[in-house]
Order: structure tokens, then C-alpha cells, then sequence
């Protein structure tokens, strides 16, 4: 099967996933989530990507990023995998790859879009049964997001800014968005787009990346039997 091909445009949110190889664990302790995170800011920093959301699960990372430069993302994610498994297997006593092939990722529209992704994205501990609540997982940008906490990992999307006046205001408009719950089907849609690297977001905004990038970005729909056993796929990889 040929692997899918990731689109990436300056300015355009991606809702990016890496995975440990064979679902293996990526993070063991606090000290590589520290690690990790600390290498991930300072390497957008450098390749001028603004990470807005995201969440260090036990053995794959929920990233929700904005390139300002071409091939920012790429680049991020290459320097920041190979420098991070140095650290993980000189520290553990492995040798070999850790993450699982390459990343998967989504171009994510604004408006009501990018906000359901970032709290699907900080809503993974939960769904994952870790936590009762997403402020109760610290390596995740609910704290800096929903409440107000100082993190210079993230930084602010547009959509996000325009929630209120301060960061009071932002950050409790932002956590009543969690008081409902995300819709079924934009769960799927979510997944979906993102284990097929394509465009999470209304028709007009896939419109748009069409013509951008001259070739389509909206999936085939399978039949039958194909669909039943996507769905079996996406709920194996606790996307």
C-alpha cells in the first residue's frame, strides 16, 4: 500500500499525531516528558511553528501546530524524533527506533474546527481513562488553555484570542467548551482525516485546499465492508 501523503500549507493549522512503534511506550516518567516538551519549544522556535494545543500521552504525543515557514513541520518533527530517541535509549539502555513509521497529520480549518480539535486533542487523557477531567493531567496545554497557567510551549491561535479580552476572559470561555461534549461524528471525522493525512473542516475549506495544493484532498468513501472494517481500524488506534 502506498503510505499517504501529508499536505502542508504556511498558516494553515496541522493536528499532528506520532506514535510509539508497535503502540510501545514512548514516555516512561515525568523527567522525558519534561525533556521532550522543553526540546518541542525550543524547536518550534527555530522552525517557526506555533504549537497551540497538545497532550503527552504514555506512548504517542497530540500536537495542534501552525507552520509560518515551508516545511516547517516536517522539519520539527524530524529534529525533534531523532533527538529525543537519542535521549530515550541512551537513558533506558535500548537501541533502535521508538516511533512507529512516519507521523500522521491533518489540515485543520478555523473557526468552530480548530476549537474542537484542541479539546479532542486535551481531552485524550480522559477518553483514555487516565483522568477524570483534563485538568487533572498535567502534560497536556488544558492548564495554559482552560485555565490560565503560564506554559511557553503554546501560543495563542486567533481563534483562541478571539474567545475574550485578557487571559482570564480567554481561558474561562475556553473552559466552557468543555461543558459539552464533542459530537460523535466529528470524533470520527477527526480520526479519520487524521489516519488518512487529509482536511478536517467544512466543504468550502476543502474547496480551498484543493485548489491550493491542485489536487484532492477529500477521501473515497469505501463500501460496505471496507467502512466496517476502517471503523474497527480507528478504534484499535485510540486516535
Amino acid at each position: 500500500m502506498p503510505r499517504m501523503r501529508r499536505y502542508e500549507i504556511v498558516d494553515i493549522p496541522q493536528h499532528v499525531v506520532q506514535r510509539g512503534n508497535n503502540r510501545q511506550e514512548t514516555f516512561r516518567d515525568d523527567r522525558d516528558r519534561r525533556l521532550y516538551s522543553e526540546w518541542l519549544s525550543e524547536v518550534s522556535r527555530r522552525y517557526a511553528c506555533e504549537v497551540h494545543a497538545y497532550v503527552l500521552m504514555t506512548n504517542h504525543v497530540h500536537l495542534l501546530m501552525t507552520p509560518r515557514r515551508p516545511k516547517a513541520i516536517a522539519r520539527l518533527m524530524q529534529v525533534l524524533g531523532s533527538k529525543y530517541v537519542r535521549h530515550y535509549n541512551d537513558r533506558h539502555g535500548r537501541t533502535g527506533t521508538l516511533w512507529e513509521g512516519r507521523y500522521h497529520a491533518s489540515l485543520v480549518a478555523s473557526g468552530r474546527y480548530f476549537l474542537i480539535c484542541s479539546r479532542y486533542i486535551e481531552l485524550n487523557p480522559v477518553r483514555a481513562r487516565l483522568v477524570d477531567h483534563p485538568a487533572d493531567y498535567p502534560w497536556s496545554s488544558y492548564g495554559r488553555n482552560a485555565l490560565a497557567r503560564s506554559d511557553r510551549l503554546v501560543t495563542e491561535h486567533p481563534e483562541y484570542t478571539e474567545l475574550g479580552g485578557s487571559g482570564r476572559e480567554r481561558a474561562e470561555a475556553y473552559q466552557q467548551l468543555f461543558e459539552g461534549q464533542i459530537e460523535p461524528i466529528m470524533v470520527d471525522e477527526i480520526r479519520r482525516n487524521l489516519k488518512e493525512c487529509r482536511v478536517f473542516g467544512p466543504e468550502a475549506f476543502k474547496d480551498e485546499m484543493e485548489t491550493r495544493l491542485q489536487r484532492p484532498v477529500r477521501r473515497i468513501k469505501p463500501g460496505p465492508r471496507a467502512e466496517t472494517k476502517s471503523r474497527a481500524d480507528e478504534r484499535e488506534l485510540h486516535l
